[in-house]
């Protein structure tokens, strides 16, 4: 009897994403979760993990499945997780693919591509994009036409995903032409969440090849807004940085005095 019940009852990647919540709901801590809703402009449902403790028990969750059940199952875990919007279980599901990529290919990233349209905040959209997408395209870079229809959607995230998308490919100096087209396709988009992932990119490429950053930050500074400008210059030299913010302060007086004639 107890047999032929085991049979019935199926180890699927709901019945083990479902255990997986179970244990994020109880591992929880109340406290850390009040303090959470402070950075983000969304209504979230967190659970109060610190990320280094959710990491390392997404790690013994992913040594265990793939044991158990390979790769595609455990994949189709995380796609489970990615669902809702608690915050823990979509950045557990994003720490159960972390580093995994080189196993990964188009069907995968393809998968991955869908999950920006369901985003629920700048944590689980930063932890996908950066962790799972922005790796494959380092490694292939041919897909990088999908990063440029991202960056024409109405969606938000998706035009930020448009900018993490390349920063790994920045840490390894590659990408910089297309990273100036990107610039120049957003550089007057109102959105704060777009203007953070680009200033963010901008910076990540100065650290790298600060002197063709810096002109080409010298360049837009009378159409880029301060925010994507202070976070751009955040990593140039001293001098450079001071020049960039000043030459922009004296192009906004001169807007504000031709203005006014």
């Amino acid at each position: 009897m107890a047999q032929a019940w085991a049979a019935r009852v199926k180890t699927t990647p709901a019945v083990i994403a479902a255990q997986i919540r179970r244990a994020l709901r109880q591992g929880g801590s109340a406290a850390p979760a009040q303090g959470v809703q402070r950075f983000f402009k969304e209504e979230m449902e967190p659970h109060g993990w610190p990320t280094a403790d959710l990491r390392r028990a997404a790690v013994r969750f992913r040594r265990q499945i793939q044991q158990e059940h390979g790769l595609n199952f455990l994949m189709e875990v995380a796609d489970q997780l990615f669902l809702g919007s608690v915050r823990e279980e979509k950045i557990a599901a994003i720490f159960l693919l972390e580093k995994l990529d080189a196993e990964f290919g188009d069907r995968e990233y393809k998968r991955f591509e869908s999950w920006l349209g369901r985003i629920s905040s700048w944590a689980d959209h930063d932890a996908l994009v950066h962790y799972c997408i922005a790796p494959m395209l380092a490694a292939k870079p041919a897909r990088l036409k999908t990063v440029f229809l991202w960056a024409k959607s109405a969606d938000r995230w998706h035009r930020r995903a448009a900018c993490v998308a390349l920063i790994r490919g920045a840490r390894k100096k590659m990408f910089f032409p297309e990273i100036i087209k990107l610039a120049d396709l957003l550089l007057a988009d109102q959105d704060d969440m777009v203007q953070k992932g680009l200033g963010w990119l901008l910076r990540e490429t100065a650290k790298y090849d600060a002197k063709r950053t810096a002109a080409y930050v010298m360049k837009i500074r009378g159409r880029a807004s301060r925010l994507v400008l202070r976070t751009a210059c955040e990593t140039l030299p001293a001098a450079m940085r001071k020049q960039v913010l000043l030459s922009k302060q004296s192009s906004a007086k001169t807007k504000l005095f031709e203005s006014k004639l």
